[in-house]
Order: C-alpha cells, then structure tokens, then sequence
C-alpha cells in the first residue's frame, strides 16, 4: 500500500466489497479505511463512498486509487472521466482470440433481462474500448485451450472486459455472470479440473495504474501483484502445458 498526503494506493484482495451497499454495510474495503484515516478521506462521493474515485468489481483483484482531499477527488475524477488514467488489467479466459491482439471498439449498455448485468447493444449504449494482447496460451491434448491475456482500457464501462470477451465467445474462467461457473472435460488431469472448476471467481487482475498526481501534476505509476489463486491457476496452467 502507498500513502501520503493526497492519496492512497490499495491493492483490493478478490471477495472484498469496495464499499457499503444494500444488505452489506460492514467488512468492507471503506470500513477499513474509516477505521484507518476517520475523517481524512474525501467527501465528495458521500459518507457511504468517503475517498473512492473509482471501483473494481467484488470478485476482481487489484489496484485502487483512494483520494483522501476533496481536490484530490476532484483531479482524478476528470482524469477518470477524460480516459488519461493508464489501467492494465490481466485475465484467464478460455479458448483464443482471433486475432491474438487487437482492439474491441463496442457499445455496452445494461441488459433488459437482466438489469445487474450489462451487454454489448451495437446501437445502443456507451462506447466501450479495449485493447488487448495474448500474452501465452496454454494447451496440449490433455488440456483445454486456455489464454493470459493484458487488456489496457481506453474507456471505463461497468463489467467492461468481461462483457467485451464474453462477446467475443472467451468468457473469463470462473466467470458465473457472463460465462459458464463450470465445465466438462474429455480429457484433462483430474486435479487441474478441479481447480479450475473450484476457482471461485472471475480471473480478471487489476494489474496498474497510471495517472498524474493530483498535487505535483507529476506521471505516476502503481503495480500490484497477482494473487495466490491466480497466481496459483496460472501456475498449475503452466505445469499442465509443458
């Protein structure tokens, strides 16, 4: 974690909710904060979002910028709502893009069925883009295709990457909103089935964030570390595809 006087860099472990919401107001990442800086955080998104410029889903891992002044807030926002912030993100999803690398320029906008999801509406909706690029498949005939890939976001949409390789027919692995929660293998080790069937949630990594500093209008650069469990998944991968 960083601090100082203007901001704090939090590395959100996957399963912690950002902030309070119905039916939880406890054990979330802003309790913690609270506890930790009390009345030094931002105010201008409210008593219930004290300091958050933005969020990443419950169940995605990764960087998070917290402003703790109102001017702070205020300077990330517009660089947040002028698409200047730098965010890399990494997933697992199954099978491979075609292209490897390449660029997805799609509206999303919610779905009628289902309002806490979103989808890709090619007359309707924001425009959403992604930039991506394969960083290594993992396959052999005893395992099913599998790939790492980076995406950069040019925009910040809700759900965006998992929406976008959903519509590209590659769900995220453990993906149980916008992909199968699990899958049946012909042929496949036994144990890596079962970790990839047990992994208990989307494999999406908020990797870095880039931005200018809201006080020395200086570039800065944050990276956080996989977790164990994607860490662990990539791992086994890596084992299975030799």
């Amino acid at each position: 974690m960083y601090d100082d006087q203007d901001i704090i860099i939090i590395n959100k472990s996957p399963g912690l909710v950002v902030h309070p919401g119905a039916g939880n107001l406890k054990n979330t990442m802003v309790n913690g904060l609270l506890f930790l800086y009390q009345n030094q955080l931002s105010g201008i998104a409210g008593k219930l979002r004290p300091g958050i410029v933005h969020r990443i889903d419950k169940d995605t891992s990764g960087i998070l910028v917290v402003a703790k002044n109102d001017n702070a807030h205020s300077v990330l926002s517009k660089q947040f709502s002028n698409h200047t912030i730098k965010r890399t993100y990494e997933a697992l999803i199954w099978g491979s893009l075609k292209p490897q690398n390449g660029k997805i320029v799609e509206k999303i906008s919610r779905s009628e069925k289902n309002r806490q999801l979103m989808i890709v509406k090619k007359n309707k909706g924001k425009t959403a883009i992604t930039n991506y690029k394969t960083i290594k498949v993992f396959q052999n005939t005893n395992l099913p295709k599998i790939s790492l890939i980076e995406c950069k976001l040019e925009t910040g949409r809700t759900h965006q990457i998992r929406v976008h390789m959903n519509f590209k027919g590659n769900p995220i692995v453990g993906d149980r909103s916008y992909g199968k929660t699990k899958k049946k293998f012909k042929k496949i080790d036994l144990t890596l089935e079962k970790k990839i069937n047990n992994f208990k949630r989307q494999a999406l990594h908020a990797k870095s964030l880039g931005f200018l500093h809201p006080k020395t209008n200086k570039q800065v650069f944050f990276e956080a570390e996989r977790p164990k469990d994607f860490n662990d998944l990539i791992e086994s991968l890596n084992k299975a595809s030799i």
